[in-house]
């Protein structure tokens, strides 16, 4: 915040602008195409993708297109059904944790980073059932509000 401040009183050389702002007075910009990488061992993604772990992905691609597949069938959810769209997409979230897998693969906690990814995929495959039905249960639905509340202010439609 201070430094945005001081940005806009003290000086002339340096000025902010939105990313839509510079793109409307700079609209010829090189296009770049970054290679995969990441931070784990060899700057690729071996961490997340071994034997200890690689089991989790078809899990996740399944939920991903299913939370894509609720996100553009429910336009106007009742309030229950809204809540429970977003929990899904919090669980979801929270099921593709990069860290469940690093820990796998580093096998510090094995067992509650399986367990972690298991609860979240079994919460979001609830949920999606009982969505697709039209069948939302308010008390557990709480009770999984209650649990994981991550995200306050989640909108499934972003998966839309």
């Amino acid at each position: 915040e201070f430094l945005l401040r001081k940005i806009d009183q003290d000086q002339k050389n340096l000025r902010t602008i939105t990313p839509g702002d510079y793109l409307r007075e700079n609209p010829v910009n090189q296009v770049a195409a970054p290679c995969a990488s990441s931070w784990g061992w060899k700057g690729y993604h071996e961490v997340w993708l071994e034997h200890n772990n690689d089991w989790v992905y078809r899990h996740l691609h399944v939920a991903a297109d299913r939370m894509c597949e609720l996100a553009r069938t429910f336009h106007n959810p009742t309030d229950l059904e809204r809540r429970a769209l977003n929990q899904a997409a919090r669980e979801l979230l929270l099921a593709q944790s990069s860290d469940w897998a690093f820990i796998m693969k580093a096998g510090t906690a094995v067992e509650y980073a399986v367990k972690r990814t298991r609860d979240h995929l079994l919460r979001f495959a609830e949920l999606y059932e009982k969505l697709s039905q039209r069948r939302a249960d308010a008390a557990s639905l709480a009770e999984l509000e209650r649990r994981d509340n991550i995200f306050p202010d989640m909108n499934y439609k972003i998966y839309a």
